[in-house]
């Protein structure tokens, strides 16, 4: 009987010192995953910072070049517009998408369409 003790105490004893890691294992986890919200919330408010930057300096570059003239209907259409030239749609199949005339896309899209370098290299001369 006294035996059977021991053995149900020492069992017992083992059974507590398992629990007893595991609690602390899920504290180091607890701790962990704090730390990560915290710096997780820190890279945000960085993020929000620079995107809030971003975006005063759009406006004020907006305002030099005299942009913010325009309607918001003509700018909706033209960031259309350069989205779709940007994706590799042609003037023609823009202005069927867009349903606007084709000679008017293309104005819209002159100032940002990068011209070719036409000139001739010397070496292409001999």
């Amino acid at each position: 009987m006294m035996e059977w003790t021991l053995v149900i105490l020492f069992g017992a004893a083992v059974l507590l010192f398992i629990l007893s890691y595991s609690k602390k294992d899920s504290v180091k986890v607890d701790e962990q995953m704090e730390q990560l919200a915290s710096t997780f919330g820190d890279e945000m408010n960085v993020l929000q910072e620079k995107i809030r930057n971003i975006e005063i300096d759009a406006e004020i570059t907006a305002q030099e070049a005299g942009v913010l003239d325009m309607s918001s209907e003509k700018r909706s259409l033209l960031r259309e517009v350069l989205d779709l030239h940007k994706r590799g749609y042609s003037s023609e199949s823009i202005a069927l998408k867009t349903k606007y005339p084709e000679n008017e896309i293309e104005i819209l899209l002159t100032p940002y369409i990068k011209t070719k370098n036409e000139r001739r290299t010397v070496a292409n001369d001999i």
